[in-house]
């Protein structure tokens, strides 16, 4: 292992026992920014762990240690740097692109699911015993469920201590702690600090009352222009909107839109990155702050930034066909979404449609369907219509033809019921199978929910018409083996569509 660069950081996992540490040190010797998150490094003369591109002094190799996750750093006795603050990196790219019950384990704590129904709800949800769980989590990451739980939860109640003037008995439960004596403890044991301590510590930006500002942090290169342009011409008219401000030479975007969180209601504002910095500036408005890490969590899905571009680019790069849009767009994103079950039904209202008449038609039931906001915000009013009111729309307000429409219903009532399952964390193989089964649901919607619903990386929609005219624009034969392209086909996919200058014709 001459180069550690080779290795692209999605495939380091189980660092104690694949990675040869040597090789890890090189990387934090170079404060190699695109390991942040893939493992975290801890100190043994100091008791602190950082992230690899912390910016102190280099320890020495005989006082360091690894850990895959900041909850097994916290569970060895170490506190978090306040330098680096190692708890704000990106998540590990790994978590959206496995399958197995570790992935699926973490996508599902990333968005909630201990908080909210404890360790039984999330090994329930997994079809797994709470033991076996735990000791899967253990043996692969250092820490279990409810470890990997409280760090999250400690990140959170720092960015509210730090970002809102919350008393610090509302900031324990708003965490999702069960009691302040947990919270006090926690937040010592991971930041060294009391509350109090970490309360006055930094300069607190000011902030619109009610407003939650925080940084999203990502994995550079980003190809930011592409995310905003693909999420500006799918805006749903009274869910989201491009908001542009300044001159046109020096224009900036700020993306806005409604979301439907457990607690209620929240609204969600992200800027779109100028110059070198490694975040998205975001505001969040929320009827409940217990669901400041379910947004967070879900923002990051829909802008991908938990991707690892270096080992995308480095494998597309690699095809002659693609090679030239690679270059063009380092660091380009699949965006995501902050709710499947919307992703699913625009799905099916953007079949065999431009995407402006899907947009239309999206609009238009949101109107009619959507629950108002008791306060509307700019031009967003309302958020996207549940599934279950949609499985009830009346046909006057559905302009598609009539088996487009059963099979909207069909989608929505089946949603609506658990048959199909697209929550954080499913098995993407059975919900694939699922939708595939309803009536009017075919090959491409089933990829397309996949790649924007699920988080699969590797989803390809072959027989879209944005994807076929964007191979005949690079040359390629429609009938090209994408098989090289894996894991990474669903960003091969954005990238032949940007390669159009204009989207496909269909919701995609």
């Amino acid at each position: 292992m001459s180069d550690y660069r080779q290795f692209p950081a999605a495939r380091w996992r189980r660092l104690e026992h694949v990675i040869d540490e040597e090789t890890g040190y090189r990387a934090v010797s170079s404060r190699d920014a695109r390991f942040d998150g893939v493992f975290f490094t801890a100190v043994r003369t100091t008791g602190i762990y950082c992230r690899p591109s912390c910016p102190a002094m280099t320890p020495k190799r005989q006082n360091v240690h690894f850990y895959p996750t900041a909850a097994a750093a916290q569970g060895g006795g170490y506190r978090a740097c306040r330098r680096c603050r190692p708890d704000a990196v990106p998540g590990s790219p790994d978590w959206n692109l496995r399958a197995d019950l570790v992935g699926r384990a973490m996508r599902m704590i990333g968005d909630g699911v201990v908080d909210r129904e404890g360790v039984t709800g999330l090994a329930a949800r997994l079809g797994y015993s709470e033991r076996h769980l735990n000791r899967e989590l253990v043996a692969e990451l250092g820490a279990g469920p409810q470890a990997l739980a409280r760090s999250q939860r400690a990140h959170t109640a720092r960015l509210l201590l730090q970002t809102t003037d919350l008393s610090a008995t509302d900031t324990a439960f708003a965490a999702g702690f069960a009691s302040v004596r947990q919270f006090n403890d926690t937040m010592r044991v991971v930041y060294g600090l009391t509350p109090t301590e970490l309360r006055q510590k930094p300069a607190r930006p000011a902030a619109t009352p009610g407003t939650i500002p925080l940084r999203l942090a990502f994995r550079g290169p980003l190809d930011a222009g592409h995310v905003f342009d693909f999420l500006a011409l799918r805006a749903v008219p009274g869910v989201e909107e491009i908001v542009t401000t300044g001159t046109k030479a020096g224009a900036a975007r700020t993306y806005r839109r409604t979301l439907a969180l457990p607690g209620g209601p929240g609204i969600a504002e992200v800027d779109e990155p100028r110059g070198p910095q490694v975040w998205l500036d975001c505001r969040l408005r929320l009827a409940s702050l217990r669901d400041l890490t379910t947004a967070v969590q879900r923002l990051r899905a829909l802008f991908d930034l938990d991707a690892d571009p270096d080992a995308v680019d480095r494998v597309l790069g690699a095809d002659p066909y693609l090679a030239p849009l690679v270059a063009a767009r380092p660091g380009l994103r699949s965006p995501g979404h902050v709710d499947p079950n919307e992703l699913a039904v625009r799905a099916v209202l953007g079949q065999q449609v431009t995407v402006a008449a899907a947009r239309t038609l999206a609009g238009r039931l949101a109107e009619h369907y959507g629950e108002p906001l008791a306060t509307p915000s700019g031009g967003l009013s309302r958020l996207f219509p549940t599934v279950e009111a949609l499985a009830e729309a009346d046909s006057a307000d559905l302009a598609m033809p009539g088996a487009r429409q059963r099979a909207l219903r069909g989608l929505c009532a089946a949603l609506a019921s658990a048959e199909v399952d697209l929550r954080p964390g499913v098995d993407r193989e059975r919900a694939a199978a699922a939708l595939l089964a309803l009536p009017g649901i075919g090959p491409w919607t089933v990829s397309y929910v996949r790649m924007r619903a699920l988080g699969d990386p590797d989803a390809h929609l072959p027989t879209d018409i944005g994807v076929r005219h964007g191979l005949r624009a690079v040359n390629a034969p429609e009938s090209l083996d994408t098989t090289s392209w894996r894991p990474w086909r669903s960003y091969a996919v954005h990238h032949l569509w940007a390669a159009l200058n204009s989207p496909a014709s269909s919701e995609n």
